[in-house]
């Protein structure tokens, strides 16, 4: 049997010091108790549907994360391996002709590889990050056509101007309002925000990295690193229409950002291992609390009113 939460608010669940968005909405919902309970119906399903992406998303950053790794280190062994082949002790290989000259194109040749790699991964991530974006904007449930129809449709898009697509702030399911629920989605999306950026400036250091480039080469930040990557930018907030270029990375929960971006073609070996070791860590990323959110979450879900 449904329960009339519109006349019976539902106690408020215990909340952390992360999850204070999570207070409920008291507001009788000004939909029809018929309607109220096909929205209420279309929006569970939409709202596992959403959460259910995000899951996915979260499972894919987390291998292209990988593979990331694994290309960056690719890379920075080649070029390594390239910038000290002139001076390597050859051993009965001396008399060899032309063998450091023939080690060494077979070499850039894979680090070339590497670093196309290394840029195709860093797409693929974006384009995580953009589905992240749009499924967090894609949680309302708006009535199309009359409330008096004897069908019900919703959509995700608006059609009345005082249509909030939430219910009048009713919980979706047990205790949290889309509202409630929108704000867990923008925190997660956030992290991941904040770690693409710096990823991104990692990918560009190790993009220009060149053992025979001369010391000063630099790659501009304003760069576009492949076809369409700043439309992609743009819908994660990461693109500054004012100054028409990428916006510089920033650690999560600080104001500060790096003023400016020059990455040399000769860096040297400790700059290169931070470079790896921050990819790995992923420091923009709260995994204890990314997973409180999707547990949090569940349990909402697992609990809900049909």
């Amino acid at each position: 049997m449904e329960t009339d939460v519109a006349s019976s608010p539902p106690p408020k669940p215990t909340v952390n010091s992360y999850s204070q968005t999570q207070n409920l909405s008291s507001s009788s919902s000004p939909l029809p108790p018929s309607v109220l309970r096909q929205w209420r119906q279309h929006a569970q399903r939409n709202m596992r549907n959403q959460w259910s992406k995000f899951a996915s998303y979260r499972q894919q950053w987390a291998s292209f994360t990988s593979s990331g790794r694994s290309h960056a280190t690719s890379l920075v062994n080649a070029y390594l391996n390239l910038r000290y082949i002139p001076s390597m002790e050859l051993g009965i290989l001396h008399d060899m002709p032309a063998i450091q000259a023939k080690a060494s194109q077979k070499i850039f040749k894979q680090q070339e590889l590497h670093q196309s790699k290394l840029l195709t991964t860093y797409k693929d991530m974006v384009g995580v990050v953009t589905h992240m974006v749009n499924a967090a904007r894609s949680m309302r449930s708006f009535l199309r056509g009359a409330s008096s129809s004897l069908i019900m449709q919703f959509s995700s898009s608006s059609d009345d101007m005082n249509d909030n697509g939430d219910g009048g702030g009713i919980p979706v399911f047990a205790f949290l309002s889309i509202s409630s629920l929108e704000r867990l989605a923008e925190e997660l999306v956030q992290m991941f925000i904040f770690e693409l950026a710096l990823k991104r400036l990692i990918v560009v250091a190790l993009l220009v990295i060149n053992s025979e480039a001369p010391q000063g080469n630099e790659l501009c930040w304003s760069d576009e690193l492949y076809a369409g990557e700043f439309k992609d930018l743009i819908i994660c907030n990461l693109y500054s229409k004012e100054t028409c270029e990428p916006l510089f990375p920033k650690l999560n929960g600080s104001k500060s950002s790096i003023p400016a971006v020059r990455c040399t073609s000769q860096p040297n070996d400790q700059t290169l291992q931070s470079y790896i070791t921050t990819w790995l860590a992923e420091v923009n990323l709260d995994a204890h609390r990314v997973d409180e959110i999707f547990a949090m979450v569940g349990e909402e879900m697992n609990v809900g009113i049909s």
